[in-house]
């Protein structure tokens, strides 16, 4: 019999919401086969013939938002708010994604000679084996699978076991929507399924998640000789020069910091500060801290929900220990607040940081925050690419110049200046270093789910 796969609630003291039996490895096997079975059907038929089957999912899913959000939000505790925003934001994604596609893969003419012309097609890889987070379980379910199947790519997709429930409903409307059989499968398990979901016969690996994962990932590609996209963790630093304006910038900190109760890749994860500003800045921040409404995220005066679940608890837990126990001084926050069963931890300020703490070098999916003094140019730039990581980075400032200096020297995949977002309907994302490989999003993304192929031929036989 296979394993069961239980889904639990973090804000209600880890109560069962429900539960399905985990994809077993003859099953899984048999996806992979019918998709490698669809696939030529699947391409064939073109961007604009595969459009309508993508059409008609939208039909159906904009009669279960409510019910997508409500759900994720019981999963992952992120509040409700948040997750319908999200859940809504998906389709005006997609409806972008399905505008841009026939323009991204359309052959381009890339030399014209005399008597001939060389043409550059996009082409989609075969069967794609795609692996994602629960952090945005709708979202990152869009964007791990629907460029892939736009492009013409057959697709066996797992979500993280945090969020299965959300991931059943998501493959029942795909279901609904009548994709043909084998196109896309969904199988639901844990590490162990993912790992033999990426070792099996596909021809790309498209992968979501944490920098080890990822790491063990592109192994696998290389013995496998196959592409992978990476999309990994981050460390991302903010930097607040003695210029900036102090009341935005800190409210951008805030958000970019404690969205998603601070579960989110490219968030601000360490924040540098001039320190002629530093004391004024801990002091701003503080306050806000303060003003947030820890509890459960169905209420819709909660600011902040829990965390997904007790294992990132007990890792925020550690990262902190840590931190203290060599000097580190909590401003505020720094404990699991009282009287509210579940992954709940108060958002927190860390200062008097030092190199050695973990803090500064791990990754830290949660609402810490630690800040740290520095006085040029020179040294704020050395200490905010000293990560292994190069996800994201913000820089705030009064002079745009210098903004975009800085946004040149960080070792990073995208800027943000002033908290302008670096997300668009026609923008790549992806990181440097061990944040990742390739890019997803925009036009950018089609070419890491495709591959080249030229061709010459004649004007006239």
């Amino acid at each position: 019999m296979n394993k069961i796969i239980t889904s639990t609630n973090p804000a209600k003291g880890y109560e069962e919401i429900g539960s399905l039996q985990a994809t077993s490895k003859e099953e899984l096997e048999e996806a992979v086969v019918n998709a490698r079975a669809a696939f030529s059907e699947w391409r064939d038929l073109g961007v604009e013939e595969r459009k309508r089957f993508f059409d008609r999912f939208l039909e159906i899913y904009k009669t279960n938002i409510d019910t997508i959000a409500e759900l994720q939000t019981k999963e992952i505790g992120k509040s409700l708010e948040s997750s319908r925003g999200e859940v809504v934001s998906v389709i005006s994604w997609l409806e972008n994604q399905l505008k841009i596609a026939p323009d991204a893969l359309a052959p381009v003419v890339t030399d014209s000679y005399e008597d001939y012309n060389i043409t550059v097609h996009r082409e989609p890889y075969g069967v794609v084996g795609s692996v994602a987070p629960w952090n945005y379980p709708t979202f990152q379910f869009a964007l791990a699978v629907f460029p892939q199947l736009i492009a013409g790519n057959t697709v066996v997709f797992k979500h993280s076991e945090e969020c299965v429930l959300t991931s059943k409903l998501l493959a029942d409307i795909m279901r609904e929507a009548e994709f043909p059989p084998g196109v896309f499968t969904m199988i639901y398990g844990n590490s162990e399924e993912g790992q033999r979901l990426m070792e099996s016969n596909i021809d790309l690996i498209h992968f979501t998640g944490s920098t080890k994962v990822g790491k063990t990932l592109y192994k696998v590609a290389a013995e496998k000789f196959v592409p992978a996209v990476l999309e990994m963790g981050g460390s991302s630093p903010g930097i607040i020069f003695e210029d900036a304006n102090l009341e935005k910038a800190c409210v951008s900190v805030f958000n970019e910091r404690n969205s998603n109760c601070g579960q989110v890749c490219s968030a601000l994860k360490r924040l540098f500060v001039h320190s002629s500003k530093f004391d004024e800045v801990v002091s701003r921040l503080k306050t806000i801290y303060e003003k947030q409404t820890i509890g459960d995220p169905l209420d819709p005066n909660t600011t902040m929900g829990p965390l997904v679940a007790e294992r990132q608890l007990a890792q925020l837990e550690r990262q902190v220990k840590d931190a203290v126990e060599k000097g580190a001084v909590v401003v505020c926050g720094g404990k699991r607040p009282e009287g509210l069963d579940g992954a709940y931890y108060e958002p927190t300020i860390l200062i008097n940081i030092k190199d050695d703490m973990v803090v500064l070098h791990e990754e830290v999916f949660g609402p810490v925050l630690p800040i740290i003094q520095f006085e040029t140019e020179e040294e704020v730039i050395r200490m905010a690419n000293e990560t292994e990581y190069g996800l994201s980075g913000f820089v705030y400032t009064g002079d745009i110049a210098r903004g975009e200096r800085i946004a040149q020297q960080l070792q990073v995949g995208q800027v943000s200046i002033n908290g302008e977002l670096f997300f668009g309907e026609n923008t790549p994302f992806g990181g440097y270093k061990k944040s990742g490989i390739g890019r997803g999003d925009g036009k950018l993304g089609y070419m890491y789910v495709t591959q080249t192929k030229v061709v010459a031929k004649p004007k006239i036989l």
